[in-house]
């Protein structure tokens, strides 16, 4: 059975987003494309929300992969082309030029279930990054097995919180390390519903 892991990096202050879901003041250095090469290697599914999808279309697609490139940004960039992906929502479209045509849409109202069916299946683990719509509903659902909390040395004064109001859990420390060379500390969690 897959699990379904969330990576998440966040304000010191709770916020996976800066005003305006501006993402600049969150410390994406290369400690942070490390630990997301990572858990990469341990999925061959990755979730998305709609605005999570759009900006990984945008970028991944479109990294450098030739001789010179970064190693880390390469590999990350094939495994997700490489990836089964799939995005949840009601108003998501994935255009057929895309290279990521084969993106499943997912309506909300289906989610849960497919999402089930997945983990369910035999295979690698399901992914999400980001997707804060997204992983706060599986929370709240229980569905989520682990959850990979990146706390990022900055204050950004607010934003679009990390966790949803009302979310009350209790979840078990499996690991906690500061990331090499970085002022990130990498906390990971067993979320199962106990």
């Amino acid at each position: 059975m897959a699990k379904l892991i969330v990576s998440i990096l966040s304000s010191l202050d709770g916020y996976c987003a800066g005003p305006g879901g501006a993402l600049a003041g969150l410390p994406m250095d290369a400690a942070f494309g490390i630990h997301n090469l990572d858990c990469l290697r341990r999925a061959d599914t990755l979730l998305f929300g709609a605005t999570t999808f759009a900006m990984f279309e945008a970028y991944w697609p479109n990294v450098d992969r030739g001789p010179g490139s970064d190693p880390v940004q390469r590999e990350i960039a094939e495994r997700t082309m490489a990836a089964r992906k799939l995005v949840v929502g009601d108003r998501v479209g994935v255009r057929p030029d895309s290279p990521w045509a084969d993106t499943e849409a997912v309506p909300r109202a289906q989610a849960q279930a497919r999402i089930a069916e997945l983990k369910a299946a035999p295979g690698a683990d399901l992914l999400i990054y980001g997707s804060h719509l997204l992983y706060n509903d599986l929370l709240a659902r229980g569905m989520v097995d682990e959850l990979h909390l990146l706390a990022g040395n900055v204050l950004l004064g607010g934003g679009v919180p990390t966790f949803e109001p009302g979310l009350a859990q209790r979840w078990v420390l499996l690991d906690q390390r500061r990331l090499p060379e970085s002022d990130t500390v990498a906390l990971h969690y067993d979320c199962r519903p106990r």
